[in-house]
This record gives structure tokens, C-alpha cells and sequence, in this order.
């Protein structure tokens, strides 16, 4: 495993840097990204490259043997492209241009800002691009869905919508323009969403445009990443991303790159609330299911948050390394940390780095060093890969399609996933989150959550897997929208109604009240949000609703298919219920259970198929004790242990 930073050169006085590196190099940092945002210093006016002060930084870390990942910096032109052509500056949904002076304001749909951009890589890839101390490149920097409405943008979505639905015809038909009179008679009518909330608006037309726009951030990474491997076929591509209002598609946005990378920033205040998911052991999990392989942290937490808001607590001591330990438990092969220094100057001042203003080593620094070492402990480690029995499937169009139609107050379809994701990982379970339409074959449980919008090839590939002996659960809001995000015409849950054995004759939105269901042994739990009333044709009751209207009715279904089990859950539970739950579930398919965790201690494994190493992460404020089964050797501390005593965000790795 490799621990490193990522490092801002240009805003440094040159005499600094070797001192830096030297520094890095002691602390234990193999790793160091450059460049992502220094466009202005390698070309400082149009045509007029300066990359003499590169090559010097590049030089220092190489003579350090710190292995370096440039960055194409093409999130941030400079001032005189903005001036010049002012054309590339992104188009707000109120048909104002976006004010420059931050990052991110190009469109990457703009032939324009393409060309340059293209201009840019093409001169750093010849240079840089057989330098063997490059070891990685990352294209852009946390890339969105950009809403851009600039008449490119206009026209482009305009094609790409002929493209998919062959006429004007046909895309009245598919988005039912007929209601409030919005029928097209000619392409030049059709406009990406306004400013006005998307809730108003056509849900056909929104949803369309956020796939437009996820794959227009796409298709620009595929056009950079040809050129780059057109200069130079061996170089290795990534870019990094991060959740916003306008995440991609990331399983197109990676298509075309080598591995994933992250941006991970986890809270550094744990809620008392158990039903709050605090730790980021989801999202970990979600990126190494991008592409099914193991990924990179490209920023990792160093200190206070602050710049674009308050500024937050500091990391308490641990978090820097136990944060770091846990990605590598979730699937990372690399952390570097954001950032090496605290910037002096620009908007980020306040987003501390690992050594403040004061450029003195503190104790964020002297942890983050201890981490570099425990890291190299665990180099045996990058052969070893998890696998997992269970997995979540998780839609990016239907996390839009819920932001473009918002269900009902307390409703939320990532805090579905994340309960489900909690509650196995309270037994010790590795979890993946994948795509729908990935090969589920391999796994004995998987959880689909809210399959709200109809994709043929996801619904046929859930069948397929139950036919086959899969056990499947599904859960409240499946089978409502098609493909265009129209409602279907049918009972709930439509699509899924043969495969979960039940109809839905009704369904209550409750909201912020509370109901109460029980399930077949007794046990009672509080449930919120939604409510279906379902009706059994195949399927038995798992849980009953104990009061409302629909009293004795069920709520948890169990349905037997085929060669498979088809579980549907119609109502939102606390964590409580999930727990319970999934503890079953692992019963039920054979899944090994580790019963009486601490709260907050999280266990995965990871495997080159001849030894296993099991991480035991203390993500909580408590000392915590964990019996062992059997003495088993920490690859952390190089003793044998019979239990673990793990303070707060201690982590340890035992070799089994």
C-alpha cells in the first residue's frame, strides 16, 4: 500500500521545494499528484509554454524516488482563454453566463475549449509521457454533469436526442409533451431544463438531459484519454472523482480509464444517532464496484475542512491514519492526502492541509508520518482483492430520477443503500456496490433497493439471477417509471410483480409519522416514510403492519421463484430492522456471521487466495475489545493476538 500527497508547486517559492521533498521522502511519502490545476503557469498566454519550472519539480521528486501523478490541468483554463473566447464559459439553466473566477466554469462540450485543452495534453504527454517517474495520469478534476444550456450544449443534446429517439414524433410520444400544451413542432423548441425546480418540469426531458450531460463528461475523458494513448499506448489513466449535485454516470465515466479514483472526505463528527450513517465504508465499497477492481484515493482528509463553508473540527487523534487504513480495508491501493501544506493565499486558505500556516510539523503531521510506515507493513497486501458474497445495486439514473421527483419527506434512496450496507457490515460482511448490470451470478444475496426506474436489461438480469437460485430483495418504489421516467401503467410493482409475488393495491406516504410492523417471530420495529399496501399471490408474509388501516396486512414479503427467493421490503425501517434482517438473510445463504461486534467496529477481508487478512476498523469514539476465535498474527504490530484492544480509530490487520 502507498501513502502520498497531493502538492501545489506554482504556489510555492521555488526554494522551497527540494526542502519539501526531502521532508516527504523522510515522513514516508511514495506518492506525489502535480499540476491539476496549473494551466496559467504552463501556459501563461496562448501558444507560450513554460514548462521549465515542471520539469525542476518533476526532477526533485524523482531523484527521491517519489513516484509522481501529473495531472492534465484542464479543469481551470486560464484568464486570457476565458477572455478571448469567451464562448467556453458554461451557460447557467437561467441563460446567464457563469461568473469566472473559480474552477470548473469551461464546457466540455465547447470545440473550443476541446481543441485547447486537447493542445495542452498533447504537449504534456510528449514531454512528460515515457519519463519513468510518471507513474500515473489523471485527466481533469472532479468532473460533473455540467448543466451547461449554451447553444453547443443546445445543440448537441438536440442531436443526441434524434440520435435515440429517431424523430420529433417519437419524443413527444416518449416524454408526453401533451400535458400544459407542451407539445414539439419543430426540434429548435426543445431546451435542456430551466432554472425553475426540476419538480415542475418535465421528468422525460430532465432525466434525459442529466444522461446528456453525464455523458458528455464521459465522452471528453475518452477524447483525452485517445490522445494521451495515441502519444505514448503504455501510460495509465485515471481521474478522480467526488459526490455533488451533478455526479456522473461513474460507470461510463471510467469506462475508457484504467482505475478509479476518489476523493474522500469522511465526517469528522460521528453522529449519536445509530440510524445517521457516519462512516464513509459505503462509498468506499461503491468505488472499488465502478469497475469491480480496486481504486485509488486521490484526496484523502488531512485537517479542517473550511473555504467553501465553515470550517470544521479538527481530525481527532486517529482519524488521519484510521481513515486512511480504512480505505485501504475497502479496496484502496493508494491514499494520497489533500494537501501537503496549507495554502497561504486563494480560496482554500482554510482547507488545511498536514502542515498549517506555520509550515511546523504538528501533530496531524507526525500521525500522518506514522501512517507512511504503518502502510509499508501492508505492501504484501496489494496482491490481495475482496470478495464479496453480498451486493448492493445501486442506479445513478435513478438517484437522479428521485432528485427530479422527490417521493415523500424522509424518503431517500442512498440512505436505503447505505442502511442495507450498515447493517451487513455489522456482521462483518464484505459488501460490493455494482452497477444493475453486472454479472450477479457470484453472489449468494444481492439488495436492489427502490428500482424506480425500468432499465429491460437490469430487470432481466435480477430474473435471471433469482431463476438461478440467487436470493434478491427488493423494496418499496420498484417497478414505477419506464425507461423515460413516465409512470407505468399497471400495479405496483409492475415489472417485478411475478418475481416478488405480490400486488400493491395501495400505498401511503407517510412521511415523518410512524408505524409499527412485526415480523414472523415476534419482533417489532418502527417503520416511516412509506408504506405499501401489499397483497400476496405467491408470496408469504415475513412482516405484518400492527396498526393504521392496513393492520395485519403485510409489509415484508418472501416470495419463492424458480430456484431463487425474491424478498420485498414496503416500507423504510431503522437500522434496527435491517440489522435484523440481514443477520437472517446471512443465516438463511450460508453467509459467516461475526456476532457481537462493538457499535462501530467494521471488519473486511482481503484475499490472494491463499491468505486472508481480516481489517478491524474502530470507527468510533470508544475503546473497544475484540476477541479473536483463535491467536492470529498482526501484520500491524508483528505479534500474535488472541484479542484486539482498538483505540478510537485504531485499526488493525490480522493475517488468518
Amino acid at each position: 500500500m502507498r501513502v502520498g500527497v497531493d502538492y501545489y508547486p506554482e504556489q510555492w517559492e521555488s526554494s522551497m521545494w527540494q526542502s519539501d521533498a526531502e521532508k516527504m521522502a523522510q515522513s514516508g511519502v511514495k506518492l506525489v499528484r502535480l499540476s491539476d490545476f496549473a494551466w496559467s503557469k504552463l501556459e501563461p498566454r496562448e501558444g507560450e509554454f513554460t514548462f521549465g519550472w515542471l520539469d525542476h519539480v518533476i526532477d526533485i521528486f524523482s531523484r527521491y524516488g517519489i513516484g509522481i501523478i501529473l495531472s492534465i490541468p484542464t479543469n481551470c483554463p486560464p484568464l486570457w482563454m476565458y477572455q478571448s473566447y469567451p464562448e467556453i464559459i458554461q451557460i447557467r439553466p437561467d441563460g446567464k453566463r457563469l461568473q469566472i473566477g473559480n474552477r470548473g466554469h469551461r464546457c466540455v462540450n465547447s470545440p473550443v475549449f476541446v481543441k485547447y485543452a486537447r493542445r495542452i495534453a498533447c504537449e504534456m504527454v510528449k514531454r512528460y509521457g515515457k519519463k519513468k517517474s510518471v507513474i500515473v495520469w489523471q485527466i481533469d478534476s472532479e468532473l460533473e454533469a455540467y448543466p451547461c444550456c449554451c447553444d453547443v450544449c443546445k445543440e448537441k443534446f438536440r442531436k443526441w436526442l434524434i440520435e435515440k429517439y429517431n424523430d420529433l414524433d417519437s419524443i413527444n410520444a416518449a416524454y408526453g409533451t401533451s400535458v400544459w400544451s407542451g407539445d414539439y413542432s419543430d426540434i429548435s423548441q426543445i431546451e435542456p431544463p430551466t432554472a425553475y425546480p426540476k419538480a415542475w418540469q418535465n421528468p422525460s426531458l430532465c432525466l434525459d438531459w442529466y444522461r446528456f450531460t453525464s455523458q458528455s463528461a464521459a465522452d471528453f475523458v475518452k477524447e483525452i484519454a485517445e490522445l494521451v494513448r495515441l502519444e505514448n499506448p503504455k501510460v495509465i489513466l485515471t481521474t478522480n472523482t467526488v459526490f455533488s449535485n451533478n455526479t456522473p454516470d461513474l460507470y461510463h465515466l471510467f469506462e475508457e480509464l484504467d482505475f478509479v479514483s476518489y476523493d474522500n472526505y469522511p465526517p469528522i463528527s460521528l453522529e449519536a444517532e445509530e440510524e445517521t450513517i457516519s462512516s464513509h465504508a459505503f462509498e468506499l465499497d461503491m468505488m472499488r464496484g465502478v469497475k469491480g477492481a480496486d481504486f485509488w484515493v486521490m484526496e484523502q482528509l488531512s485537517g479542517p475542512t473550511g473555504s467553501y463553508a465553515y470550517m470544521s473540527p479538527a481530525p481527532k487523534p486517529g482519524q488521519i491514519m484510521g481513515y486512511a487504513m480504512q480505505a485501504f480495508a475497502h479496496g484502496a491501493d493508494a491514499v494520497l492526502h489533500f494537501r501537503w501544506r496549507t495554502a497561504a493565499t486563494g480560496a482554500e486558505m482554510f482547507r488545511h492541509g498536514l502542515l498549517d500556516h506555520s509550515n511546523v510539523p504538528n501533530r496531524r503531521f507526525y500521525e500522518f508520518s506514522e501512517l507512511c510506515k504503518s502502510a509499508v507493513k501492508l505492501t504484501p497486501l496489494l496482491s490481495t482483492r475482496l470478495i464479496a458474497d453480498i451486493a448492493i445495486v445501486y442506479s445513478p439514473e435513478i438517484d437522479h430520477a428521485f432528485k427530479i421527483q422527490p417521493q415523500v419527506r424522509t424518503f431517500g434512496y442512498m440512505e436505503q443503500l447505505k442502511m442495507f450496507h450498515s447493517a451487513f457490515s455489522h456482521f462483518g460482511a464484505n459488501v460490493d456496490v455494482v452497477s444493475g448490470e453486472t454479472d450477479l451470478s457470484e453472489y449468494k444475496l444481492v439488495i436492489a433497493p427502490s428500482m424506480y426506474v425500468n432499465n429491460s436489461a437490469v430487470t432481466e438480469n435480477l430474473y435471471r439471477y433469482v431463476i438461478n437460485g440467487g436470493t434478491l430483495v427488493l423494496t418499496a418504489r420498484s417497478g414505477v417509471k419506464d425507461a423515460n421516467n413516465n409512470c407505468i401503467i399497471d400495479t405496483l410493482p409492475t415489472v417485478y410483480k411475478e418475481l416478488a409475488g405480490i400486488e400493491i393495491t395501495e400505498y401511503d406516504p407517510i412521511g415523518e409519522q410512524k408505524h409499527v410492523i412485526r415480523d414472523f417471530a415476534g419482533n417489532e420495529f418502527s417503520c416511516h416514510a412509506w408504506c405499501d399496501v401489499i397483497q400476496a399471490t405467491s408470496a408469504k408474509a415475513y412482516a405484518e403492519y400492527t396498526d393504521g388501516w392496513y393492520r395485519c396486512l403485510p409489509a415484508v414479503t418472501m416470495n419463492r421463484y424458480c430456484n431463487g427467493i425474491a424478498y420485498y421490503i414496503g416500507t423504510v425501517c431503522g437500522l434496527d430492522f435491517y440489522e435484523s434482517f440481514a443477520s437472517n438473510l446471512m443465516m438463511q445463504t450460508g453467509i459467516p456471521r461475526l456476532k457481537d461486534l462493538p457499535r462501530g467496529v467494521e471488519v473486511t477481508t482481503r484475499t490472494n487466495g491463499k491468505d486472508e487478512y481480516i481489517f478491524f476498523f474502530n470507527n468510533s469514539e470508544k475503546d473497544v475489545s475484540i476477541p479473536l476465535p483463535k491467536p492470529m498474527y498482526s501484520v500491524i504490530y508483528s505479534i500474535v493476538e488472541d484479542e484486539l484492544q482498538l483505540k478510537p480509530f485504531e485499526m488493525d490487520v490480522v493475517r488468518k
